[in-house]
């Protein structure tokens, strides 16, 4: 094994790039279109540089790929001026990558930065000659990079190829599903571990950081710890790290969601309610509700639904119950996006495929308590079958 080999945590086979990448350039082909350009900035979302390029961006940094219709990809990343690596497109670190171009840019925080990058991007397209050029979730790049490639790009016609690349990266091969349960499989062992962990006079971001700590001993990467604690008769929301200072009392209630990544970079969810004590009758009736709802919707989740149908169900289901209307995105698609399509709300023209990863976590929200259920199931031939997280849909009472 090589030392580049050793270093990148949980990497994806090389049968699975290929497959990828075949994929694309056939839709390519159809659609008459010579390069992408790919850019991501984040952990956990556009996900779509990881799924080409096998690494993931990181900590508002762009990095950006051409990908060409034929041949190997040119990848723009953070590194020093006028900086330029030849590589062969082999090594687990670089793979489908023959030339690495760098600039110390900062577009997130240094204004002035931020068409380094695409002046970059833009000098690879020239140089190459392509003609048409798809851009892949431009709106998730920095307004810098696509404003300089489109006008420095010279004879070249855009067009947006998110939808193409989309239809693609949301249906998960074999190799993504099973990453995917192993992921899955991590964030229950970890829920089980805050069970046996967390007690009165914690402070709520003490429990996310073991729950983080325990994930990442196990491959986790990337993700987020959203959890609260409140004492009976108010609602403990999902909450960020800057406002998890509470210390937890006997009789709390305390919410946690483990939304973290696993073996090769794919992201499932998981959320349970805790009780430091008993619960009370009035969240066990709210749980009963939550998972009702989840199951509305479960058995409609087959392919070929319309995700504006489904939707239109859960709410009919919620009113049916004297609940207020989801607002939020209640269930959608995951890979290596912590939120992915398909969104299964009013506005989503995909409908359910065969081998998604969909999560679905209905929840209940008042000024008396906050009450959600959160798992994953994937979409078999006749629709969702049981949640590839195993650990029992219930209340965690504690002590």
């Amino acid at each position: 094994m090589s030392a580049a080999e050793e270093r990148v945590c949980n990497p994806v086979s090389d049968a699975e790039l290929n497959r990828r990448w075949a994929a694309t350039r056939a839709k390519m082909r159809e659609q008459g279109i010579d390069a992408l350009v790919v850019s991501g900035s984040q952990d956990w979302m556009n996900g779509t540089i990881r799924w080409f390029t096998g690494l993931p961006a990181n900590n508002g940094y762009p990095r950006s790929a051409v990908f060409p219709l034929e041949g190997l990809m040119t990848v723009c990343e953070q590194g020093p001026f006028n900086a330029m690596a030849s590589l062969d497109g082999k090594d687990t670190a670089n793979r489908g990558v023959g030339k690495k171009v760098f600039t110390p840019s900062y577009p997130g925080g240094v204004e002035y930065t931020g068409r380094y990058d695409g002046e970059l991007i833009a000098r690879e397209i020239n140089q190459s000659g392509y003609k048409t050029v798809g851009m892949v979730c431009p709106a998730g790049m920095y307004h810098g990079i696509v404003d300089t490639v489109k006008s420095e790009s010279k004879g070249v016609k855009f067009v947006d190829a998110t939808d193409m690349v989309d239809l693609i990266k949301v249906v998960k091969s074999a190799e993504e599903l099973d990453m995917i349960r192993r992921t899955a499989a991590m964030q229950d062992d970890v829920m089980r571990k805050v069970q046996a962990h967390v007690k009165p006079g914690m402070k709520d971001f003490e429990v996310a950081a073991f729950a983080q700590y325990h994930g990442q001993l196990q491959g986790s990467e990337q993700g987020i710890f959203l959890c609260s604690s409140a004492s009976p008769g108010s609602p403990a929301r999902f909450m960020p790290r800057a406002q998890q200072a509470r210390t937890m009392q006997k009789g709390d209630t305390f919410t946690l969601l483990i939304e973290n990544n696993g073996p090769g970079g794919m992201f499932a969810e998981l959320s349970r309610t805790f009780v430091l004590g008993k619960a009370s009758q009035e969240l066990q009736d709210a749980l009963g509700q939550v998972l009702e709802a989840q199951e509305n919707s479960l058995k409609r989740l087959v392919p070929g639904a319309s995700c504006k149908d489904v939707y239109a169900a859960h709410n009919v289901f919620m009113k049916s119950r004297g609940l207020a209307e989801e607002k939020r995105l209640y269930c959608h698609g995951q890979g290596y996006d912590m939120v992915e399509r398909p969104l299964i709300r009013n506005d989503e023209p995909l409908p359910i495929i065969e081998n998604m990863n969909i999560v679905v976590h209905p929840g209940i929200m008042n000024e008396r308590l906050f009450m959600t259920n959160t798992d994953n199931y994937i979409i078999g031939p006749k629709g969702a079958g049981e949640s590839i997280h195993k650990i029992p849909k219930k209340i965690i009472e504690v002590g």
